[in-house]
């Protein structure tokens, strides 16, 4: 992906002016078909070649929408709907008790980024976040509902009642009504 990123912005600079930018410019054009993913394949061939062989990764599917986006920004909203597409499969671990996803955490906040900073999707970014707050109930990233992020997370639950439990048990007087009827 590193490859189709340098030839498209290769491709996009002003022609070469000078000698020396000259000759860099025959050195690239030269070593282009010996690049593994470039090959003789425009920069939207390399990019689909690649997508082909890690079609079910989410962080290849990332990679595939960045640098679709980059080449054809106008196709954003393919882009988006490409990712939303995706699917978060179970695989098989022994020994671990229910379903373990592919995704990992890293990854759909890598995703979550790409869709609001790069693609510049709110509603995509959040919609994202919302699916992957069910994927990651504990985190605070996506404010999954054990998270403290969540206002409703046991975490906050529990803070809430202890500040209330607190300001009930103290009376007008100052007294602590908590302990008016503890016996010795």
């Amino acid at each position: 992906m590193l490859q189709i990123k340098f030839f498209h912005k290769v491709g996009s600079m002003n022609a070469p002016v000078t000698d020396s930018e000259k000759l860099i410019w025959r050195v690239l054009e030269a070593e282009r078909p010996n690049i593994s993913q470039v090959h003789e394949k425009s920069l939207f061939e390399a990019n689909n070649s690649v997508l082909e062989k890690h079609k079910d990764s989410l962080m290849h599917r990332a990679a595939f929408v960045e640098i679709l986006h980059i080449l054809d920004s106008n196709r954003k909203s393919e882009a988006v709907k490409f990712i939303e597409e995706t699917t978060n499969n179970t695989v098989p671990r022994n020994g671990a008790l229910g379903p373990i996803r592919e995704w990992k955490l890293k990854d759909c906040i890598a995703v979550h980024n790409l869709l609001e900073t790069v693609l510049a999707d709110q509603d995509a970014a959040l919609r994202w976040k919302v699916r992957c707050a069910d994927y990651f109930p504990y985190s605070t990233y996506f404010e999954g509902k054990h998270s403290s992020a969540s206002p409703n997370s046991a975490f906050n639950q529990l803070r809430k009642n202890s500040e209330n439990e607190s300001v009930n048990h103290i009376t007008s007087n100052g007294k602590l009504e908590a302990f008016k009827d503890l016996t010795i």
